[in-house]
């Protein structure tokens, strides 16, 4: 019987496990994986900024281009009628300080009384008051105006108060044919200001020194940082009773023999609407509606006020206007307030 020969065990085949091949494959997938969301997620958030820019930048423009209509078709007058022939009381508004550049300036009054005085409509004019006062000068021109274009026209100019109608405001009204106040209405301050701050002495205190080169003995004596003399000092004064007795004689030659003149009148006292009417500063008591109805005969209004367009406020407003404050800080021109 033969016996088995015996052979040593063969290796046992080497094959890879199952597992192995994927084990090793896993992070190279994850890593394109993780990449490609990545991607995804950039580009989605760089549209959505995209998109977000381009809605803000639409936005943008529109309002540019609404801004831009209506600065083309800005208003220039209130809500007068298509035809402004028919009878009708013209409105003009005076409001604020009145002073070069605002809405009460001598340009923009004289201008709205000019084009409503021109229509063949126009039964009569009412200033609309309701003003604190401003410049002198710009008062004179509008009362001079007044009186010319009202006789040029042959037409009637009144004046109506609704809460102020102080110093440069009064000095406008005077020029009309007959003031119209209420009852509680301010009126009056027949005088003039120059107002500034001296800070000489606050500068001892504090060791500093002003270093102000001027060419001209007085070029620099309403400076606040300066001493100011006696001289300077009644030479200011002296211009400033100058303009006072101006204004005095405007209000005598509007007025006439209905002032009840006393000590107190010109010494920049005010005084309500009913005061006013038994001193002779006003005649007598009365609204806009009352003067179109009553006074005038036509009840019809028509506002004539030149007003800035929408463009010119916001220039105003983002340009011109940021140093506004500064200047009329530091301005000190003779006020009638």
């Amino acid at each position: 019987m033969t016996e088995p020969t015996s052979t040593p065990d063969a290796a046992p085949e080497q094959r890879p496990s199952p597992g192995a091949t994927g084990e090793q494959a896993l992070p190279q997938s994850v890593a394109s994986w993780e990449r490609a969301t990545l991607e995804k997620l950039a580009m989605a958030t760089l549209n959505e900024q995209r998109q977000a820019r381009r809605w803000r930048n639409g936005i943008r423009i529109a309002w540019l281009v609404l801004l831009a209509g209506i600065a083309f078709f800005g208003w220039e007058r209130g809500a007068a009628p298509a035809d402004v022939s028919k009878p009708h009381t013209a409105v003009i508004e005076i409001k604020g300080e009145i002073a070069a550049g605002a809405e009460a300036s001598a340009e923009q009054v004289v201008s709205s009384l000019r084009s409503a005085l021109e229509d063949s409509g126009t039964q009569g004019v009412v200033l609309l008051i309701n003003s604190p006062g401003g410049s002198p000068v710009q008062a004179g021109i509008i009362n001079d105006e007044i009186r010319r274009l009202r006789a040029k026209h042959n037409k009637p100019v009144y004046a109506v108060v609704e809460e102020t109608c102080a110093s440069a405001a009064y000095y406008i009204a005077a020029g009309a044919d007959k003031i119209f106040v209420d009852k509680a209405s301010i009126v009056g301050s027949i005088g003039v200001l120059m107002d500034g701050f001296g800070f000489t002495g606050l500068m001892d205190k504090l060791g500093v020194e002003r270093r102000l080169m001027t060419a001209g003995e007085n070029k620099g004596f309403l400076d606040p940082f300066s001493p100011q003399t006696d001289k300077q000092r009644a030479f200011a004064q002296s211009m400033l009773d100058q303009i006072h007795q101006q204004f005095i004689a405007v209000v005598k030659e509007g007025r006439g023999n209905r002032l009840k003149e006393s000590p107190e009148m010109f010494s920049g006292l005010f005084w309500t609407g009913q005061q006013a009417v038994e001193m002779g500063l006003a005649d007598q008591l009365g609204s806009l509606d009352f003067v179109a109805r009553e006074v005038i005969k036509a009840e019809d209004l028509v506002d004539y006020t030149l007003r800035e367009n929408v463009a010119e406020r916001l220039v105003k407003r983002f340009g011109a206007s940021i140093g506004e404050g500064s200047v009329k800080a530091l301005r000190l021109a003779p006020t009638l307030r």
